[in-house]
């Protein structure tokens, strides 16, 4: 089943399913009324070292991804993940304002593809 991903400061949809914000920090601005969400898994979200080393700067990408996939093999947060996309229709929520370069992506690739 595809995985979607969406910014968590857009609208809802009703075809979103299980609404899952996979950032470690809570999204700035945001109060937890509007946020929108069903459940909130930070512990598969990159680590602190990690996203702060990326800084959303597209010239890290590539090296983003491949330690990211690193951080993410035997996490027991991506098993779980992985049977809720397995459940039904799951839509990842990220923070980022960048659309293309962030952690959800890789992670949708993950749970579409494998590691």
């Amino acid at each position: 089943m595809p995985v979607e991903i969406k910014r968590i400061y857009d609208e809802p949809g009703a075809a979103d399913g299980t609404r899952i914000l996979v950032d470690r920090l809570w999204p700035r601005g945001l109060s937890k009324e509007k946020a929108g969400f069903d459940l909130w898994m930070k512990d598969v979200a990159p680590s602190s070292a990690l996203r702060k080393w990326f800084d959303h700067k597209p010239e890290r990408w590539p090296e983003f991804q491949a330690r990211y996939r690193e951080e993410l093999q035997g996490n027991p947060a991506l098993e779980d993940l992985t049977e809720r996309v397995a459940a039904g229709k799951v839509t990842l929520l990220y923070g980022a304002r960048n659309r293309e370069f962030n952690h959800a992506a890789v992670l949708a690739d993950v749970l579409e593809n494998g590691l």
